[in-house]
């Protein structure tokens, strides 16, 4: 019975649609049905372009940081003579290369017979200072007496010191290159009056004594922080003069087991827009709804 009934009710339904699609595709021309087919493609697919781009997210990769390359910056001793150390795989030539000085003046200026190097040799590299002036002989000056001279009292001047990161590893300090932090200064003059230690902070600006200090011959050390490598030389003599401000840059770069600890900077975030997900889904739907109807349409004529 209930069959029965299911059946006269999609009977009646069809015959009051069936005439219905009947007049409508009577009246419908192939072109338009043609249209309304790739109007409804193309609604699909736009549809479905914004319901994809609502269901990826999209993440900014992050940076890489930068590679620092070590440069090698030679530094004179107190003698005058730069020298350079060998270190394990180095060649005679890739010393030059590194240096910039010539091969036969490597072998010169070392007594060298032949290009075999060992590690921890040291390799003079030349002679740094003024050039040396052969003076020119004159007339001889006619003597004057000597006339006692007052004793000057000592003068004063000002010391500042700067532990620098020096991220190039140029062993200059850019205006960008911060103080590092948590090092340990001291400086002091030979006859013992002065001797101050002090540990360094962070910022651009460097340390300078509190107070001012005798003129005279003073050492200057430096001890870098744990998870630093010295770029420079860790101790100068330097002479301060009555009046002046006295400048001295250490460096020193992080090494790599401090960079590889250091902190990762987290990606952003990808984000979802919620609206872009329903117009997606409205445009697919009526996309699909307008083709159906145009092959329907199509498939009557």
């Amino acid at each position: 019975m209930t069959d029965q009934t299911g059946a006269s009710t999609n009977r009646r339904f069809s015959g009051i649609i069936n005439p219905v699609n009947k007049k409508i595709n009577q009246k419908l021309k192939p072109d338009a049905i043609h249209f309304l087919l790739i109007t409804g493609l193309l609604l699909a697919l736009v549809g479905g372009l914004g319901l994809g781009s609502f269901l990826i997210i999209i993440s900014p990769a992050q940076a890489a940081p930068a590679l620092q390359i070590p440069i090698y910056t030679p530094t004179p001793g107190p003698d005058g003579r730069i020298i350079y150390i060998v270190k394990a795989n180095d060649t005679l030539l890739g010393i030059s290369l590194l240096t910039g000085v010539p091969i036969e003046k490597l072998r010169g200026l070392n007594n060298l017979t032949s290009d075999t190097i060992f590690e921890g040799q040291k390799l003079m590299l030349g002679l740094a200072g003024p050039v040396e002036v052969t003076p020119t002989a004159g007339p001889t000056p006619t003597a004057t007496p000597v006339l006692p001279t007052p004793s000057p009292k000592p003068g004063e001047a000002k010391l500042c010191i700067l532990l620098f990161n020096d991220l190039n590893g140029d062993s200059i300090r850019q205006e960008t290159e911060a103080s590092i932090p948590d090092g340990a200064i001291s400086y002091g003059n030979r006859s013992g009056s002065v001797s101050e230690s002090k540990t360094t902070g962070a910022g651009l600006d460097p340390m300078c004594s509190e107070k001012p200090l005798p003129e005279g011959d003073y050492t200057i050390s430096v001890a870098v922080p744990a998870g630093y490598n010295p770029t420079t030389q860790t101790s100068y003599e330097v002479t301060l003069k009555a009046g002046d401000q006295t400048y001295v840059n250490f460096g020193a770069q992080a090494n790599s087991q401090t960079q590889a600890e250091a902190p990762a900077i987290p990606a952003q975030e990808g984000t979802r827009s919620p609206l872009l997900g329903i117009v997606g889904a409205v445009f697919l739907l009526a996309g699909a709804g307008v083709a159906f109807f145009a092959m329907r349409s199509l498939r009557s004529h």
